[in-house]
């Protein structure tokens, strides 16, 4: 039984079910609606956390598992896209990461050599090959690789059904318990299983141990149409050391994140950054604004937006995703979550270890991935985390965003204050006012209203639903109530 059918679910169903395992897989939206459909689909062993970084959380031989495991998601998908014939335009393309203007080296210099020891074949390069700007010194990551993530979903969703497995969408989950393996829809039905996954980027399953571990991040992307052939194939990276004090106190993360997606005769330069935590600004437009001025002047050939949008990430407080048996629960129990920017590495991880441990075969990337794992090198940015979660329990005796409903325009919301309550109040286009609680089912956080998406995000776990308070993303099973109930 699987929960959720993104990239973790659907790669670890797939590999159960070609096995012979019955499988079931079962999503409260269509394939892919989730994180893995905002993706940038960057399959890389080239972390968001730095390996010297993961050196000091994880020792030498955990960056070396890091790298191994990685490395063998990239050749994972690419056996799975020849074996289902699967059209994705998946192609091995070389990464570069190199620090922005004016920063210094040594950054650089200490991952190149803390790859080397992970056991990655990278190379020390004088630039990256963008034409119109020099780089400086970069880290060359061969045979990384790109694809198109929805494709590549509903090519694994075809190989699950044509192995027997069965998935439902539209069917949201609201419990799930192990042992006597099962989990309880929304309409009621009771499922049996042997085994559950909740593969959901954040697990709904779980109410405090792992929330607690990781935080949730937006980030934001924008689509640039260029000629083709006028930016070399390539992923490009860069990691900004300078953020200021202020940047780091209020959870933002200064780097860039570029790939060129073939669209017709033309290609999309594909810039994403720009990250905060989850419902603490609102600053979008001049997010979008700085991620378009950063390509200009590294891609002067780069012409109109053509898209933006943007996603979540969980962030682990110790830079690895939580891959395995739930904390606290029963052994048949399982989780994926804590991407760090690298969902759809991790999510094929999932899809390698996991079902190893529902077989009861050894894997040495169990241990290093182990959700129980405890992360005591990295109990600096533990506490951080979880300060800035109890801070946002101001919220619950602050004032409202706006004085009066009347000051909320069509197609925007905000939070109001009724008396002693918080009240999320959205006015559709035709000016109708919808009013119903403001505080997150999970675990009573005020929500923030989300401009660019038209969303309200919870600031402490990242729970997340529309204007009307319809949940999209856990860990909230539930809806925002109307007033009243």
């Amino acid at each position: 039984m699987y929960v959720g059918a993104g990239i973790a679910g659907l790669t670890i169903a797939y590999t159960l079910a070609r096995e012979g395992n019955s499988v079931v897989v079962i999503d409260d939206g269509l394939v892919g609606r989730g994180m893995t459909g905002r993706t940038t689909a960057h399959i890389v062993n080239a972390l968001d956390d730095r390996y010297y970084e993961l050196e000091k959380l994880h020792g030498e031989e955990g960056a070396r598992l890091v790298a191994e495991s990685h490395t063998a998601a990239i050749d994972r998908i690419e056996a799975n896209v020849r074996a289902l014939q699967i059209d994705c335009e998946f192609e091995r393309v070389d990464g570069y990461l190199f620090e922005p203007p004016d920063e210094s080296a040594k950054n650089l210099r200490e991952e190149y050599e803390a790859c080397l020891r992970a056991g990655l074949k990278v190379e020390w390069v004088e630039r990256a090959p963008m034409e119109s700007f020099d780089t400086g010194p970069a880290i060359k990551f061969p045979r990384q690789a790109q694809f198109h993530p929805l494709n590549y979903l509903r090519g694994l969703a075809q190989g699950i059904e044509r192995a027997g497995g069965r998935i439902f969408t539209g069917t949201r989950v609201l419990d799930v318990q192990g042992g006597d393996a099962q989990i309880t829809t929304q309409d009621g039905h009771t499922v049996h299983a042997g085994a559950v996954v909740v593969a959901t980027n954040t697990p709904i399953n779980d109410r405090y141990v792992i929330h607690t571990k990781q935080s949730p991040y937006m980030t934001y992307v924008v689509g640039l149409r260029v000629r083709k052939g006028a930016v070399a194939r390539a992923l490009y990276w860069d990691t900004a050391e300078h953020a200021g004090q202020e940047d780091k106190l209020a959870g933002m993360i200064p780097y860039h994140y570029v790939r060129l997606a073939s669209e017709g005769e033309d290609e999309v330069l594909i810039v994403g950054g720009e990250d905060h935590k989850t419902g603490q600004a609102d600053d979008f437009e001049q997010r979008y604004d700085r991620l378009e001025d950063w390509a200009r002047l590294r891609f002067p050939s780069a012409g109109e937006i053509v898209y933006r949008w943007s996603g979540q990430v969980m962030e682990p407080v110790d830079g690895l995703g939580f891959i395995g048996r739930n904390p606290a629960d029963k052994d048949n129990v399982y989780i994926t979550t804590g991407d760090s920017g690298n969902g759809i590495t991790h999510g094929t991880i999932a899809g390698i270890l996991i079902p190893d441990l529902i077989m009861g075969r050894e894997n040495g990337w169990a241990t290093v991935y182990d959700p129980s794992r405890k992360s005591l090198r990295a109990a600096g940015d533990f506490a951080k985390e979880n300060l800035n979660v109890a801070a946002q329990y101001r919220d619950l005796v602050t004032g409202g965003d706006v004085a009066s409903a009347d000051q909320i325009k069509p197609g925007e919301g905000a939070v109001l204050r009724h008396g002693l309550r918080k009240v999320a109040a959205y006015r559709d286009d035709a000016g109708v006012l919808y009013e119903m609680t403001a505080v997150c089912p999970h675990l009573k956080c005020i929500v923030h209203w989300n401009g660019n998406e038209k969303s309200w995000d919870c600031p402490c776990h990242g729970s997340r639903f529309d204007a009307m308070g319809h949940v999209m993303q856990g860990p909230s099973v539930a809806d925002l109530a109307p007033v009243g109930d």
